[in-house]
């Protein structure tokens, strides 16, 4: 039996219009300068970084994220062979490049890929379609460390330091003459942290050095010094890690544990992982963002800046889902002059007869601007009583008008008005319902109906691509700068790969 004989031109096996060919050209007409700019010579010599961008697109493009499998793949695979020029680097070097090198200059690649887009006319930045997913964390999901236990820990270990040291200081009666009447205040007022009790150990090592017969004292001393102390300093070091999140993983400090869609036991499980947001159009990615936010309403304003910043670019309209729906974001978007086609919580219940019908509900009440008043379905008058202000974790300070109204006492629809015992009460912002106002203006024009049929095929269509089609449901990768890195390489593989079929 003859054997095959490969040509020695692979050239020849390469189809013209293979997604081979096409990651190969179009890295070719990106400017990479800030890559190429890392490497300065001198030294060993080391692999090109333009064949390393390379290699790493079109792996991702066929379903391979480990470095090993990239690596093996060098050797095996004709259409590797051919986009790395026959060069074989290790799984070491490719995980040094991938994690290292661009985790640096992510956005400055993805930026260049989106220009090559522009420029060939795909994409316009007219109509950003804006969505999100979360995504698991390389981490162990039994290994968490959540903010209220932290805080309950830290607390009690506090009281019994205070409770130890406290009775030390009564066992030294005889040193008031020297010391004063101090007790517990020498720790100072606000919050007990390791430093204070530092030095207020070191204070009372030097008290019990000079007197006989304190073994209970010095017993307590040690204890505070060996268990509670290291504890104390491990519950601060977890709130700094924390920093204001919910929980965090042991194994990849950056994860915020979530619920996910896929969840193979149907029992909600939380698992560590990342807020994925990004925004399409004509199915392209064309903007990204990695978050530790649970929900995709603080999303919004830090995906915007990240895309601004990223781009030097703003989109003519945003459509979003109800989970974007909130007064700070419409206030973010009117500012930045984009048009909103944004739903909120309630927009398609507003829309329904019955809801239009329910003289119950308040948002069909009659409101008196003069004296700043409801008048309820039964004519009952609901008057301003004050102003409750909110805080978002971005700063936003929204305002909620409460209204109470005058005698509910004989009212004979107060049970299913209200479930309180006494009068009715309400909250209303008056400014997130003008921003509602325009929002469903918008909304319901002919535009926005058919932006809105749009949204889901652009975003999902994408999402789908990445997590069913290429598999990609864990990060290889831990904390989240080079997750922010291995995304963008997944945005842009599915730009390349989107563009092939084009």
């Amino acid at each position: 039996m003859e054997q095959l004989q490969l040509p020695t031109d692979i050239e020849a096996l390469i189809p013209e219009k293979h997604l081979v060919r096409v990651v190969n050209n179009s890295v070719e007409r990106m400017k990479i300068d800030p890559l190429l700019d890392q490497y300065k010579g001198g030294g060993t010599s080391s692999y090109h970084p333009k064949m390393m961008l390379k290699v790493l697109i079109y792996a991702y493009t066929q379903k391979l994220y480990s470095s090993r499998q990239i690596a093996k793949a060098l050797r095996e695979n004709i259409h590797f062979m051919w986009i790395s020029g026959n060069n074989t680097p290790d799984f070491r070097t490719i995980n040094r490049f991938r994690s290292s090198q661009m985790k640096a200059i992510i956005d400055e690649v993805f930026k260049s890929v989106l220009e090559l887009l522009i420029e060939d006319g795909y994409v316009q930045l007219e109509n950003y379609f804006l969505d999100g997913t979360k995504i698991e964390a390389n981490a162990n999901k039994y290994s968490w460390v959540w903010a209220k236990t932290t805080k309950n820990y830290k607390e009690k270990v506090q009281a019994r330091i205070l409770e130890l040291m406290d009775r030390i200081e009564k066992a030294n009666q005889d040193e008031n003459e020297r010391y004063g009447d101090n007790d517990l205040e020498e720790l100072g007022s606000g919050p007990i942290d390791e430093e204070k009790i530092e030095k207020k150990i070191q204070e009372l090592n030097e008290r019990l050095a000079k007197k006989t017969g304190a073994k209970k004292e010095e017993k307590d001393l040690k204890k505070i010094e060996t268990d509670y102390l290291p504890r104390l300093k491990r519950y601060q070091e977890q709130e700094s890690k924390l920093a204001g999140r919910n929980s965090y993983s042991k194994t990849d400090v950056d994860a915020t544990f979530m619920r996910m869609k896929e969840d193979p036991m149907k029992n909600g499980q939380l698992k560590p992982g990342y807020n994925v947001q990004i925004g399409t159009e004509n199915q392209f990615i064309v903007g990204y963002s990695i978050h530790q936010n649970r929900t995709d309403t603080g999303c919004l304003i830090p995906h915007l800046e990240h895309f601004q910043k990223m781009t030097g670019r703003k989109p003519k309209n945003i459509i979003a889902d109800a989970g974007y729906g909130s007064e700070e974001n419409y206030e973010y978007i009117e500012s930045k002059q984009i048009e909103a086609y944004v739903k909120y919580n309630e927009f398609y219940l507003e829309q329904k007869r019955k809801f239009k019908k329910n003289p119950l509900n308040a948002k069909n009440w009659k409101y008196d601007e003069k004296a700043d008043e409801f008048i309820c379905c039964r004519g009952k008058h609901l008057k301003y009583i004050f102003t409750r202000q909110r805080k978002s974790d971005l700063g936003y300070i929204s305002q909620r008008r409460v209204y109470e109204c005058e005698d509910c006492s004989n009212c004979p629809l107060k049970s299913k008005c209200t479930r309180s015992i006494g009068n009715r009460r309400m909250e209303v912002g008056l400014r997130l319902n003008m921003l509602k106002e325009k929002a469903t203006q918008n909304l319901l024009s002919d535009k926005g109906k058919k932006l809105r049929s749009q949204r889901a095929i652009e975003v999902e269509t994408a999402f789908g691509m990445i997590k069913h089609n290429w598999s990609f449901r864990r990060f290889m990768l831990r904390g989240i700068d080079k997750v922010k890195t291995e995304w963008g390489l997944l945005s842009i593989a599915h730009n390349l790969a989107k563009l092939a079929t084009n």
